[in-house]
């Protein structure tokens, strides 16, 4: 069982990579089994439902990621500046030391057309981004940041972080992200108290 479990985790990861780099109309089974060293045969039976079934799970590891990504960022901040520059500072050290050829695992089942054909995968894209948005705003909250301030905020954050990731790849600079990190910064402090306890998380 364990095995079994291993190889799928294995697979849903060399996915979640592969849709990063190459989008997810250009990532193929016979991709992920190279890149992941399962055996042909794990396709249907770790995924009857086929290549749907893989890209939902493909972005809910990358959503779980994130979230991952943006409490690591969260802990020990002692303000939503801080956060901010963290969770941005973040993303463009993982661009940078992925050369430039690392995209977001969700938004290509949006921008490529999936959504519109899998209410499915819709759904997926729709949670994803919103478990995100949820999860920097609860911090927010937590740093003092007024409750509708704070999603606000948290929704620039992550709509910001998605078009500089585009923006940095197809630039290769890390100039889109410190540019997205002065300007949401300075919006922090604007809704953000004088001073502010520790998290409460």
């Amino acid at each position: 069982m364990g095995k079994r479990t291993d190889t799928r985790q294995k697979m849903v990861q060399a996915a979640k990579e592969l849709i990063q780099q190459k989008g997810l109309g250009a990532t193929a089974f016979a991709d992920v089994l190279e890149h992941s060293g399962a055996s042909r045969g794990s396709v249907y039976f770790h995924f009857p439902r086929g290549k749907t079934q893989l890209a939902v799970e493909a972005a809910e590891a990358h959503a779980f990621e994130q979230v991952e990504i943006i409490d690591r960022a969260a802990h020990g901040a002692t303000s939503a500046v801080q956060l901010v520059e963290r969770y941005l500072d973040l993303g463009r050290d993982g661009m940078i030391a992925g050369d430039y050829g690392r995209g977001c695992g969700v938004a290509p089942l949006i921008t490529e057309g999936a959504a519109a054909e899998s209410a499915e995968i819709a759904e997926t894209g729709r949670r994803a981004f919103s478990q995100m948005t949820d999860r920097l705003a609860f911090h927010f909250v937590a740093l003092g940041v007024e409750r509708a301030s704070a999603r606000v905020l948290a929704e620039a954050v992550i709509a910001s972080i998605e078009g500089a990731m585009i923006t940095s790849r197809a630039l290769r600079s890390p100039a889109p992200y410190e540019s997205v990190r002065t300007v949401l910064a300075g919006h922090a402090s604007r809704v953000s108290p004088r001073t502010t306890g520790r998290p409460r998380i």
